[in-house]
């Protein structure tokens, strides 16, 4: 199904973040959208594989990040 869904004419969107440079450039994940599923895979090896998760999982996933939910912290 996944494959059906994300084929070579899926629209996929990278980051405007993930630029070459600095430390850690290149490495960036590309973001499709189907119907209530998400999807994302490497962009340096877009044919490895794809990780398939539900919409609400992906909007909850990034909800997280941006109130820093995943940010290190000194103990």
């Amino acid at each position: 199904m996944t494959s059906q869904l994300f084929g070579p004419t899926t629209a996929w969107r990278k980051s405007s973040r993930s630029g070459s440079g600095g430390p850690g450039g290149g490495n960036c994940v590309e973001v499709a959208f189907g119907p209530g599923i998400t999807a994302v895979r490497d962009s340096k090896s877009p044919h490895d594989g794809t990780l398939t998760l539900p919409s609400h999982t992906w909007t909850t996933f990034l909800t997280a990040l941006r109130t820093g939910h995943y940010d290190h912290q000194d103990r």
